[in-house]
């Protein structure tokens, strides 16, 4: 494999802590969580005491400061230990992300600190049961009444929903299209919001997504997102390219996780007195994924290197999510042939795999989606 060049070695310190602590206070819960459909509330206060949240979020603020490689080791580590149940990521790198990039400055100091000591879950609400990539096709809409807005209308599969205590929520502020868009903070507490039981999903099975609800929710004017209404549209385009590279980075990292436990299951695997790895075909096969996963790994990361220089464009990173996502879901089905029946038992990693793979082709903008950025910028 080609050497990853993009790390220095405080990265890799910082990456020897998470994998720690995924395997320590992560793992051994995450079946009781996939069970229940939300992880426990009291990890989220556990990872900001130990400085795992709003990690490029500055100092000042309560953040630690550092460049966007941490958040990425956090979710590389996350997909390598297959704990799926936590959406740090959402919290981090696209509620606090879009909070410092475009909020006021008493909108950072009074969320930015509690986001990253956990005592505030972030979570982000687009998607409405009618619309699904088509932002202009909202219905959910605030309207002024004195020093407030109003809100009304209806969230679905929200990432993070169930623990969250501020959503940045996607709503209409004006009749039309995508200038009338705008982002509000909405806090839990309030009067009016209400949310369903985590949703029943095929995989994922331990993270907490569900339907929320706005009846005559009503939240201060200071509330919208950097004071200006109508700017939502251009907001969500400037970081919705990082946050496709999130999903090409968990891919590649789940798809080498997958292969990992695969080769070792394959090594150990006696079929007609031979290894499961011993036969051509196996071989073949193992070695068709190192290679594809290898040459995924060198664009992710030289998409990492362009974002990092502010060069990333929104269909490199459109092909980033739709090349990994579709190798991920390629490889894991690989992976489970190779275990043959095992394979499809739950109690097998391969197999948790497999159904949580999938979701990966269609969350931050399905792939067909994908195909259409790249299609309109050649």
């Amino acid at each position: 494999m080609v050497p990853r060049t993009l790390f220095g070695p405080e990265h890799e310190d910082f990456r020897k802590s998470m994998r720690r602590f995924y395997a320590d206070e992560i793992m051994p819960h995450h079946a009781t969580w996939e069970e229940r459909g939300h992880v426990d509330r009291e990890i989220w206060n556990r990872a900001g005491e130990l400085g795992f949240l709003c990690l490029t979020v500055p100092e000042e603020y309560g953040g630690m400061g550092v460049d966007t490689l941490y958040s990425v080791i956090l979710m590389e580590e996350q997909a390598y230990a297959g704990a799926t149940g936590m959406s740090f990521s959402t919290h981090n790198d696209i509620v606090a992300s879009y909070i410092f990039n475009f909020g006021t400055e008493d909108q950072k100091k009074h969320w930015l600190p509690r986001m990253a000591r956990g005592d505030a879950v972030g979570a982000l609400a687009m998607t409405e049961p009618g619309t699904g990539s088509d932002l202009q096709a909202i219905t959910t809409h605030a309207v002024k009444d004195g020093d407030d807005y109003v809100i009304n209308g209806q969230k679905i599969f929200i990432t993070n929903g169930y623990l969250s205590d501020i959503v940045l929520l996607v709503a209409k502020t004006g009749k039309g299209g995508a200038k009338n868009i705008s982002l509000i903070l909405v806090e839990t507490n309030r009067p009016g919001f209400s949310r369903g039981k985590p949703l029943k999903k095929v995989g994922l099975r331990a993270q907490d997504t569900c339907e929320l609800f706005f009846d005559d929710v009503r939240v201060p004017q200071t509330n919208l997102l950097g004071g200006v209404e109508g700017k939502a549209f251009p907001m969500l385009m400037k970081e919705l390219a990082f946050e496709r590279l999130t999903v090409a980075v968990t891919s590649i990292a789940a798809a080498t996780a997958a292969l990992e436990t695969t080769l070792e299951y394959t090594r150990n695997r006696k079929v007609f007195g031979n290894p499961v790895a011993s036969y051509q075909n196996s071989r073949f096969k193992l070695a068709e994924m190192k290679a594809q996963i290898g040459i995924g790994q060198v664009y992710v990361d030289r998409c990492l290197e362009l974002h990092l220089e502010k060069k990333l464009s929104g269909d490199a990173a459109a092909a980033a999510k739709y090349w990994s996502s579709e190798l991920l879901c390629n490889v894991v089905d690989e992976c489970v042939q190779l275990h043959g029946g095992y394979g499809f038992m739950l109690e097998y990693r391969i197999a948790r795999a497999y159904i949580d793979s999938r979701a990966s082709r269609i969350y931050v903008g399905t792939n067909e989606i994908m195909k259409e950025v790249i299609a309109r910028a050649m």
